[in-house]
């Protein structure tokens, strides 16, 4: 019940608070933790079994059916004609055992330059007790949110492909619940990535063959959310930039091994820095807002957001380049049945501090497949997937022996 009760206060601070996005950050123009937060965190969730043992890599990974989050503009790539996965991944399993995020995908291809895809990604926060201020129970609730994708890649080149994607986002968090006289509502949003994806075979080695790779994806490029009616206060969704690259060697007739290294940062302002009195409270302004000491006004228009999101930074050029987050992971296969995957994830410490180490096997037989991943921290701080298996569920139909993963 304390995890419950904790998880439901931190919902209704971010939701119903007008200045949640400043927490922390009054008065504190020489501390360096300034965590970017925005609406709908679920959607940065990984959410396959074999991305998650490459340290949440994928970007240029080669092309499976669950490149639809990672990067769309792989499915162009994808040798069988159609696929499906199913995906689980628990939640702060430490703490309660209900909180879950499942995904699932599919894609056809229609021939042999234009595959289309679709993915649900579904996520809930379990069973929560409502009270009042007084501590009286309103009602139980189940706290959900979804995202519905669609996407269509297309091969521009025997060597490249270009993806756009659309997206709708549901957020129902409070059940209406009111607090301070505000009526919350369900959020909503509509949002769009773009991909592009490169891969070629090379002979950069005199006695393996070799195949170089890489990506860039823009995703959740979309309007802001907002969970009261007024529509007063709206938050960003995670508009995030991910590069990366892969070297896949084949080291024989049945054993292969790939490489991958992503870059991550997210396209959306940095909380700025706020004055304050000598009592420590925010100096505001004429019409309400606070004074800002550092930084710049994160109340911005997306695009001009995404565009201010690389210079932003109180801490400036330092600051923005903590902002980026690095996986590297590695992958090896045998006779394409068995595979053992590792990586590694890093975040800086002023920015979430999330570090840790994944592991990782895969195994396929005619149109099965399954991956899963397991994650191990390498800070104090906790993670929300310790001690927890993903696992995804795969079936590639019309089976293609010669799939390269």
């Amino acid at each position: 019940m304390k995890a419950r009760f904790l998880l439901l206060s931190a919902l209704v601070l971010f939701f119903f608070s007008s200045e949640a996005q400043n927490y922390g950050n009054l008065g504190g123009q020489n501390s360096g933790n300034r965590v970017i937060t925005t609406a709908v965190p679920f959607l940065m969730i990984g959410p396959d079994g074999r991305a998650g043992g490459m340290g949440d890599g994928g970007v240029a990974t080669s092309p499976d059916v669950n490149s639809m989050y990672w990067n769309s503009a792989k499915y162009a790539f994808i040798k069988d004609p159609d696929g499906f996965s199913i995906s689980y991944t628990p939640w702060l399993r430490n703490l309660v055992n209900d909180i879950n995020l499942a995904y699932v995908s599919f894609y056809h291809r229609l021939d042999d330059r234009q595959t289309i895809a679709a993915s649900l990604r579904y996520f809930s926060l379990g069973l929560i007790q409502f009270t009042d201020e007084m501590g009286y129970p309103l009602g139980t609730y189940k706290p959900n949110e979804f995202a519905v994708d669609m996407a269509y890649a297309r091969k521009l080149s025997d060597n490249l492909a270009l993806s756009v994607d659309g997206r709708f986002i549901y957020s129902n968090l409070t059940a209406g619940i009111s607090t301070g006289g505000v009526e919350s509502t369900a959020g909503t949003s509509v949002a769009v990535d773009v991909g592009l994806y490169w891969q070629q075979d090379v002979n950069w080695f005199r006695n393996n063959n070799a195949q170089f790779a890489w990506g860039v994806f823009i995703s959740n490029i979309g309007s802001k959310i907002s969970y009261n009616k007024s529509n007063i206060r709206k938050d960003f969704i995670p508009t995030n930039l991910r590069i990366g690259s892969r070297l896949t060697l084949d080291l024989d007739a049945y054993n292969k091994i790939s490489f991958n290294f992503d870059v991550n940062k997210l396209l959306v302002p940095t909380p700025p820095v706020y004055a304050t009195d000598s009592m420590g409270n925010p100096v505001v302004n004429p019409d309400g807002s606070y004074v800002i000491a550092k930084g710049m006004d994160p109340n911005v228009a997306v695009i001009k957001g995404m565009v201010q999101s690389w210079y932003d930074a109180p801490g400036g050029f330092k600051e923005e380049m903590q902002e980026f987050n690095m996986a590297v992971g590695a992958e090896y296969w045998y006779n394409n049945l068995f595979a053992i995957r590792a990586g590694y994830f890093y975040e800086n410490r002023h920015k979430g501090d999330r570090q840790y180490v994944t592991l990782g096997i895969g195994l396929r037989y005619n149109v099965f497949g399954l991956d899963f991943s397991y994650l191990i921290p390498t800070v104090s701080q906790q993670n929300p997937l310790e001690k927890t298996l993903r696992f995804s569920l795969l079936f590639n139909f019309g089976n293609n022996n010669q799939r390269r993963y």
